[in-house]
Protein backbone atom coordinates (compact mmCIF):
# COMPACT_ATOMS: atom_id res chain seq x y z
CA UNK A 1 0.00 0.00 0.00
CA UNK A 2 1.19 3.06 -0.58
CA UNK A 3 1.73 6.15 2.01
CA UNK A 4 -0.68 8.44 4.10
CA UNK A 5 -2.51 10.72 1.35
CA UNK A 6 -1.85 14.84 1.36
CA UNK A 7 -5.19 16.06 0.54
CA UNK A 8 -4.28 18.99 -0.36
CA UNK A 9 -1.56 18.69 -2.84
CA UNK A 10 -3.23 15.08 -4.87
CA UNK A 11 0.30 13.11 -4.15
CA UNK A 12 1.68 11.08 -1.35
CA UNK A 13 4.58 12.83 0.85
CA UNK A 14 8.13 11.22 -0.15
CA UNK A 15 9.12 7.80 1.40
CA UNK A 16 11.47 8.05 3.86
CA UNK A 17 13.52 4.92 3.24
CA UNK A 18 16.34 4.45 1.18
CA UNK A 19 16.79 3.98 -2.61
CA UNK A 20 15.22 5.78 -5.45
CA UNK A 21 12.06 6.18 -6.98
CA UNK A 22 12.90 4.44 -10.11
CA UNK A 23 16.15 2.23 -11.27
CA UNK A 24 16.25 1.10 -14.54
CA UNK A 25 19.26 -1.07 -15.75
CA UNK A 26 19.94 -2.18 -19.41
CA UNK A 27 16.92 -1.52 -20.54
CA UNK A 28 16.50 -2.78 -24.63
CA UNK A 29 13.72 -2.35 -26.51
CA UNK A 30 13.29 -3.83 -30.01
CA UNK A 31 10.55 -3.58 -32.37
CA UNK A 32 11.67 -5.87 -35.60
CA UNK A 33 15.18 -5.02 -36.83
CA UNK A 34 14.71 -1.12 -35.33
CA UNK A 35 15.62 -0.80 -31.62
CA UNK A 36 13.60 1.28 -30.05
CA UNK A 37 15.87 1.78 -26.63
CA UNK A 38 19.16 0.54 -26.20
CA UNK A 39 20.63 -0.28 -23.30
CA UNK A 40 19.23 2.47 -21.10
CA UNK A 41 20.40 2.54 -17.27
CA UNK A 42 19.24 5.81 -15.09
CA UNK A 43 17.43 6.42 -11.34
CA UNK A 44 15.28 8.78 -10.70
CA UNK A 45 15.39 10.35 -6.52
CA UNK A 46 12.46 10.26 -4.45
CA UNK A 47 10.64 14.18 -4.96
CA UNK A 48 12.40 14.85 -7.83
CA UNK A 49 11.56 15.73 -11.15
CA UNK A 50 13.45 13.74 -13.78
CA UNK A 51 12.91 15.13 -17.42
CA UNK A 52 13.66 12.76 -20.75
CA UNK A 53 14.36 15.27 -23.10
CA UNK A 54 14.75 13.97 -27.31
CA UNK A 55 13.06 14.64 -30.85
CA UNK A 56 10.44 12.58 -31.78
CA UNK A 57 11.67 8.56 -31.66
CA UNK A 58 14.63 9.14 -29.29
CA UNK A 59 12.86 6.04 -27.47
CA UNK A 60 11.58 8.67 -24.46
CA UNK A 61 7.92 6.92 -24.59
CA UNK A 62 8.94 3.01 -25.28
CA UNK A 63 10.98 3.87 -22.52
CA UNK A 64 8.45 5.63 -20.40
CA UNK A 65 5.72 2.52 -21.09
CA UNK A 66 8.05 0.18 -20.06
CA UNK A 67 8.05 1.85 -16.71
CA UNK A 68 4.52 2.20 -16.57
CA UNK A 69 4.46 -1.58 -17.12
CA UNK A 70 2.67 -1.60 -20.49
CA UNK A 71 5.54 -2.87 -22.53
CA UNK A 72 7.43 -5.96 -21.82
CA UNK A 73 11.28 -4.95 -22.19
CA UNK A 74 13.57 -7.45 -24.34
CA UNK A 75 16.00 -6.63 -21.77
CA UNK A 76 17.04 -5.34 -18.75
CA UNK A 77 15.61 -4.53 -15.54
CA UNK A 78 12.87 -1.92 -13.94
CA UNK A 79 11.90 -1.36 -10.12
CA UNK A 80 9.62 1.07 -9.19
CA UNK A 81 9.54 2.31 -5.42
CA UNK A 82 11.91 -1.27 -4.93
CA UNK A 83 9.43 -3.60 -6.49
CA UNK A 84 9.07 -4.87 -9.45
CA UNK A 85 6.16 -5.66 -12.52
CA UNK A 86 6.68 -9.48 -12.50
CA UNK A 87 5.97 -9.57 -8.39
CA UNK A 88 4.09 -6.82 -7.79
CA UNK A 89 2.06 -5.56 -10.23
CA UNK A 90 -1.16 -4.64 -8.50
CA UNK A 91 0.84 -2.78 -5.44
CA UNK A 92 2.79 -0.34 -8.35
CA UNK A 93 -0.30 0.27 -10.03
CA UNK A 94 -2.02 1.37 -6.77
CA UNK A 95 1.10 3.56 -6.24
CA UNK A 96 1.89 5.50 -9.44
CA UNK A 97 -0.31 7.58 -12.04
CA UNK A 98 0.49 7.77 -15.67
CA UNK A 99 -0.33 10.66 -18.18
CA UNK A 100 -0.53 8.90 -21.44
CA UNK A 101 0.84 10.76 -24.37
CA UNK A 102 -2.55 10.61 -26.09
CA UNK A 103 -5.89 9.98 -24.26
CA UNK A 104 -9.58 9.54 -25.26
CA UNK A 105 -12.00 9.41 -22.89
CA UNK A 106 -15.84 9.11 -23.79
CA UNK A 107 -17.58 12.38 -25.35
CA UNK A 108 -20.76 12.45 -23.62
CA UNK A 109 -19.30 12.01 -20.49
CA UNK A 110 -19.14 15.09 -17.47
CA UNK A 111 -15.61 16.20 -16.35
CA UNK A 112 -16.61 14.77 -13.19
CA UNK A 113 -18.07 11.48 -14.19
CA UNK A 114 -14.26 10.73 -15.21
CA UNK A 115 -12.44 11.69 -12.30
CA UNK A 116 -15.57 9.85 -10.66
CA UNK A 117 -14.84 6.21 -12.74
CA UNK A 118 -11.20 6.65 -12.69
CA UNK A 119 -10.89 6.89 -9.09
CA UNK A 120 -13.21 4.41 -8.26
CA UNK A 121 -10.18 1.25 -9.67
CA UNK A 122 -8.08 2.31 -7.02
CA UNK A 123 -8.60 1.19 -2.76
CA UNK A 124 -7.34 4.77 -1.76
CA UNK A 125 -7.11 8.25 -3.68
CA UNK A 126 -7.98 11.70 -4.06
CA UNK A 127 -11.14 13.95 -3.10
CA UNK A 128 -12.55 14.47 -6.76
CA UNK A 129 -13.13 18.10 -5.74
CA UNK A 130 -10.14 18.54 -4.55
CA UNK A 131 -8.79 16.98 -8.03
CA UNK A 132 -10.46 19.32 -10.10
CA UNK A 133 -8.97 22.22 -8.08
CA UNK A 134 -5.51 21.00 -8.36
CA UNK A 135 -5.59 20.74 -12.27
CA UNK A 136 -8.00 23.72 -12.39
CA UNK A 137 -10.89 22.62 -14.10
CA UNK A 138 -13.23 23.16 -10.90
CA UNK A 139 -15.65 25.63 -13.36
CA UNK A 140 -15.44 22.50 -15.98
CA UNK A 141 -17.04 19.84 -13.45
CA UNK A 142 -19.96 19.69 -15.25
CA UNK A 143 -19.08 19.80 -18.84
CA UNK A 144 -19.27 17.57 -21.46
CA UNK A 145 -15.70 16.17 -22.14
CA UNK A 146 -16.59 17.23 -26.01
CA UNK A 147 -16.81 20.83 -25.05
CA UNK A 148 -13.11 21.14 -23.15
CA UNK A 149 -10.33 22.26 -25.27
CA UNK A 150 -6.92 20.90 -26.22
CA UNK A 151 -5.49 22.18 -22.41
CA UNK A 152 -8.36 21.67 -20.65
CA UNK A 153 -8.34 17.81 -21.45
CA UNK A 154 -4.70 17.55 -21.06
CA UNK A 155 -5.22 18.61 -17.59
CA UNK A 156 -7.91 15.79 -17.52
CA UNK A 157 -5.06 13.42 -18.14
CA UNK A 158 -3.27 14.89 -15.76
CA UNK A 159 -6.12 14.85 -12.95
CA UNK A 160 -6.72 11.42 -13.96
CA UNK A 161 -3.16 10.55 -13.28
CA UNK A 162 -2.99 11.87 -9.92
CA UNK A 163 -6.58 10.44 -8.58
CA UNK A 164 -4.54 7.67 -6.52
CA UNK A 165 -2.82 10.15 -5.13
CA UNK A 166 0.44 8.67 -6.78
CA UNK A 167 4.01 8.28 -5.30
CA UNK A 168 5.56 8.68 -8.64
CA UNK A 169 3.41 10.75 -11.65
CA UNK A 170 4.62 9.99 -15.28
CA UNK A 171 4.36 12.50 -17.44
CA UNK A 172 4.55 11.86 -21.27
CA UNK A 173 4.66 14.69 -23.31
CA UNK A 174 2.29 16.71 -21.37
CA UNK A 175 1.87 19.51 -23.07
CA UNK A 176 2.41 18.53 -26.85
CA UNK A 177 0.38 20.55 -29.61
CA UNK A 178 -0.62 23.57 -26.70
CA UNK A 179 -0.61 27.25 -26.92
CA UNK A 180 1.68 29.18 -24.39
CA UNK A 181 -0.13 29.32 -22.26
CA UNK A 182 -1.90 26.81 -22.10
CA UNK A 183 1.68 25.07 -21.34
CA UNK A 184 2.24 27.50 -18.59
CA UNK A 185 -1.04 26.34 -16.78
CA UNK A 186 0.19 22.03 -17.08
CA UNK A 187 3.70 23.65 -15.87
CA UNK A 188 1.75 25.25 -12.95
CA UNK A 189 0.29 21.57 -12.60
CA UNK A 190 4.10 19.88 -12.31
CA UNK A 191 5.33 21.80 -10.35
CA UNK A 192 2.50 21.73 -7.42
CA UNK A 193 2.73 18.51 -7.79
CA UNK A 194 6.81 18.56 -6.94
CA UNK A 195 6.66 21.15 -4.40
CA UNK A 196 4.02 18.38 -2.57
CA UNK A 197 7.07 15.74 -2.41
CA UNK A 198 5.86 13.73 -5.98
CA UNK A 199 8.09 12.12 -7.88
CA UNK A 200 7.54 12.97 -11.56
CA UNK A 201 8.99 11.72 -14.98
CA UNK A 202 8.67 13.85 -17.51
CA UNK A 203 9.25 13.42 -21.43
CA UNK A 204 9.72 16.31 -23.50
CA UNK A 205 10.75 17.82 -26.91
CA UNK A 206 10.51 21.18 -25.63
CA UNK A 207 13.72 22.53 -24.18
CA UNK A 208 12.01 24.99 -22.26
CA UNK A 209 9.81 22.75 -20.32
CA UNK A 210 12.63 20.22 -19.30
CA UNK A 211 14.84 23.62 -17.57
CA UNK A 212 11.85 24.90 -16.06
CA UNK A 213 10.98 21.99 -14.90
CA UNK A 214 13.32 19.09 -14.61
CA UNK A 215 15.56 18.72 -11.55
CA UNK A 216 17.81 16.14 -13.52
CA UNK A 217 17.71 15.50 -16.86
CA UNK A 218 18.59 12.93 -19.39
CA UNK A 219 18.58 13.34 -23.28
CA UNK A 220 18.32 10.92 -25.47
CA UNK A 221 18.53 10.16 -29.14
CA UNK A 222 18.41 6.82 -31.55
CA UNK A 223 17.26 4.95 -28.06
CA UNK A 224 20.81 6.04 -26.19
CA UNK A 225 21.49 8.44 -23.04
CA UNK A 226 23.84 10.63 -24.69
CA UNK A 227 24.09 12.90 -22.18
CA UNK A 228 22.60 13.55 -18.26
CA UNK A 229 22.91 15.47 -15.31
CA UNK A 230 21.30 18.84 -14.07
CA UNK A 231 20.04 20.80 -16.88
CA UNK A 232 22.80 23.50 -15.72
CA UNK A 233 25.90 21.07 -15.78
CA UNK A 234 24.56 19.73 -18.92
CA UNK A 235 24.68 23.23 -20.50
CA UNK A 236 28.15 24.01 -18.98
CA UNK A 237 29.22 20.95 -21.01
CA UNK A 238 29.54 23.28 -23.76
CA UNK A 239 32.15 25.34 -22.07
CA UNK A 240 30.68 28.65 -23.60
CA UNK A 241 29.53 32.19 -21.78
CA UNK A 242 27.57 32.58 -25.02
CA UNK A 243 26.68 31.40 -28.51
CA UNK A 244 26.96 34.07 -31.41
CA UNK A 245 25.04 33.60 -34.74
CA UNK A 246 25.33 35.58 -37.85
CA UNK A 247 24.69 35.33 -41.38
CA UNK A 248 26.65 37.63 -44.42
CA UNK A 249 25.17 39.23 -47.09
CA UNK A 250 24.06 37.88 -50.28
CA UNK A 251 26.65 35.79 -52.56
CA UNK A 252 29.41 35.84 -49.66
CA UNK A 253 28.57 32.09 -49.63
CA UNK A 254 31.49 30.58 -46.93
CA UNK A 255 33.85 33.28 -47.50
CA UNK A 256 34.61 33.40 -44.07
CA UNK A 257 36.47 29.31 -43.52
CA UNK A 258 36.53 27.56 -40.50
CA UNK A 259 40.13 28.30 -39.99
CA UNK A 260 39.37 31.77 -39.98
CA UNK A 261 36.42 31.90 -37.51
CA UNK A 262 38.46 29.18 -35.15
CA UNK A 263 41.55 31.54 -34.90
CA UNK A 264 39.40 34.47 -33.92
CA UNK A 265 40.35 33.83 -29.93
CA UNK A 266 37.47 32.55 -27.77
CA UNK A 267 35.98 30.40 -30.25
CA UNK A 268 34.98 27.07 -29.39
CA UNK A 269 33.16 25.18 -31.82
CA UNK A 270 31.29 26.55 -34.84
CA UNK A 271 28.14 24.97 -36.89
CA UNK A 272 26.20 26.29 -39.82
CA UNK A 273 22.55 26.49 -39.94
CA UNK A 274 21.47 27.10 -43.65
CA UNK A 275 23.23 30.34 -44.69
CA UNK A 276 23.83 31.43 -40.86
CA UNK A 277 27.37 30.67 -39.03
CA UNK A 278 26.83 29.34 -35.57
CA UNK A 279 29.43 29.85 -32.80
CA UNK A 280 30.00 28.76 -29.00
CA UNK A 281 32.31 30.90 -27.38
CA UNK A 282 34.02 32.60 -24.69
CA UNK A 283 33.79 36.35 -23.95
CA UNK A 284 31.43 37.16 -26.58
CA UNK A 285 32.45 40.81 -26.40
CA UNK A 286 35.99 39.86 -27.76
CA UNK A 287 34.64 37.04 -30.38
CA UNK A 288 31.97 39.47 -31.64
CA UNK A 289 34.61 42.29 -31.89
CA UNK A 290 37.40 40.40 -33.61
CA UNK A 291 34.48 39.44 -35.92
CA UNK A 292 33.37 42.65 -37.26
CA UNK A 293 37.04 42.98 -37.63
CA UNK A 294 37.98 40.36 -39.93
CA UNK A 295 34.43 40.78 -41.87
CA UNK A 296 35.35 44.43 -42.66
CA UNK A 297 39.19 43.52 -43.38
CA UNK A 298 37.54 41.36 -46.06
CA UNK A 299 35.11 43.74 -47.54
CA UNK A 300 32.22 41.48 -46.57
CA UNK A 301 28.73 42.98 -45.33
CA UNK A 302 27.09 41.26 -42.22
CA UNK A 303 23.28 41.20 -42.71
CA UNK A 304 21.98 39.55 -39.40
CA UNK A 305 24.03 39.23 -35.87
CA UNK A 306 22.16 37.93 -32.95
CA UNK A 307 23.27 36.21 -29.35
CA UNK A 308 22.02 33.75 -26.47
CA UNK A 309 22.94 32.18 -23.52
CA UNK A 310 23.92 28.31 -24.57
CA UNK A 311 20.55 26.18 -24.19
CA UNK A 312 19.95 22.64 -24.41
CA UNK A 313 19.63 23.07 -27.91
CA UNK A 314 23.17 23.94 -28.18
CA UNK A 315 24.55 20.82 -26.66
CA UNK A 316 21.92 18.48 -28.41
CA UNK A 317 23.23 19.89 -32.11
CA UNK A 318 27.07 19.82 -30.65
CA UNK A 319 26.26 16.42 -30.01
CA UNK A 320 24.56 15.23 -32.71
CA UNK A 321 25.07 17.82 -35.11
CA UNK A 322 21.25 18.49 -35.68
CA UNK A 323 18.76 20.47 -34.20
CA UNK A 324 15.82 19.07 -31.89
CA UNK A 325 13.62 21.67 -33.70
CA UNK A 326 14.05 20.25 -36.95
CA UNK A 327 12.93 16.48 -36.08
Amino acid sequence: MGQAVDNLSGVAPPLLDAGPAVRVRGLVKRFGEVTAVAGVDFEVHRGTCLGLLGPNGAGKTTTVEMLEGLTEPDEGEVEILGLTWRRDAREIRERIGAQLQESKFPDKLRVREVLRLFRSFFRDGADIDEALETVGLAEKRDAYVKTLSGGQKQRLSIGVALLNNPEIVFLDEPTTGLDPQARRRVWEIVERVKAAGGTVLLTTHYMEEAERLADDLIIMDHGRVIARGTPAAIIATLNAESVVQFSLGAGAGRALTEEDLLALDGVNAIRREGASVVLTVRHAHEVISGLFALIEARGLALEDLRTHRPTLEDVFVSLTGKSLRDE
